[in-house]
């Protein structure tokens, strides 16, 4: 597992512009979420719904110790769709969720502040 940055690490390498655009992140709707014990750190399987471009794709995301399944449904979260599929234990995550650390080191989900199209990308 790699290792977060910590929130007063200085900042990465400059990279340019086509770089960024290369990580391909959207948004899109939780419709499916459940707990995954058999995840080495607390966890959650999703559906997210990306729109018609790309559909419906799975992320296991260690986002168990702030967020109960049944609070995630409808909720708009942010991912990048452009990564390989990776096995995490017994399941597939096809995308990557992303989220913050707070001060105790827990995910805290990274979305829209207003509902806007799922599979909107972000620039």
């Amino acid at each position: 597992m790699h290792k977060l940055p910590e929130a007063d690490a200085p900042p990465a390498d400059t990279i340019d512009f086509g770089q960024f655009l290369s990580v391909d992140i959207r948004v899109g709707t939780v419709i499916e979420a459940e707990e995954y014990p058999e995840a080495r750190n607390p966890s959650l399987k999703l559906r997210i719904d990306f729109g018609p471009a790309i559909g419906v794709k799975k992320s296991c995301a260690q986002i168990a110790a702030l967020y109960r399944p049944e609070d995630l449904i409808g909720r708009q979260v942010a991912a990048v769709v452009n990564f390989p599929p990776r096995q995490i234990g017994k399941s597939l995550s096809e995308v990557l969720t992303l989220g913050f650390p707070d001060a105790e080191g827990r995910v805290v989900l990274f979305a829209p502040d207003q509902p806007v199209a799922n599979g909107a990308r972000l620039f």
